[in-house]
């Protein structure tokens, strides 16, 4: 029984690891400016790179590279945290009354709770950080 449970369990686990990862490695559409920079000379390759729209990403800002990187690991937590909080319930509910298993998932919730919280100010403290050095 506990078996399959850890088997469910890891499955779910993955969903979000896949989800996040094929986000990753999907290829980028070709766009009208790379269908024009197909000429043979290092300077025109140079200048086309240069006019593309990728090459004007800031570091900061709402579509920053900090804030997309940040953005992703807040939501990993917060997922992990939630899937966590589902894993203490199913224990408890499985615990069959004995007092150990029941305060170890009693603990795993908990945790999880506060999991939860800590990614959700964690979200709030950096995207008002983030705003404030935007505004300068």
């Amino acid at each position: 029984m506990k078996k399959s449970i850890k088997t469910v369990l890891a499955g779910l686990l993955v969903v979000p690891v896949l989800a996040l990862g094929i986000g990753l490695v999907t290829p980028v559409t070709q766009s009208a400016f790379a269908a024009n920079c197909v000429s043979g000379t290092i300077k025109d390759g140079v200048e086309c790179i240069s006019s593309s729209p990728t090459s004007t990403r800031t570091l900061f800002g709402e579509n920053g590279i900090f804030t997309t990187i940040i953005n992703t690991a807040l939501f990993v937590i917060g997922a992990i945290a939630v899937l966590m909080l589902i894993y203490g319930g199913i224990r408890y509910t499985i615990s069959g009354g004995q007092t150990q298993a029941v305060t170890d998932a009693k603990n795993t919730i908990l945790y999880a709770i506060i999991g939860i919280v800590v990614a959700l100010l964690a979200y709030a403290i950096v995207n008002f950080v983030l705003s404030s050095l935007i505004t300068t």
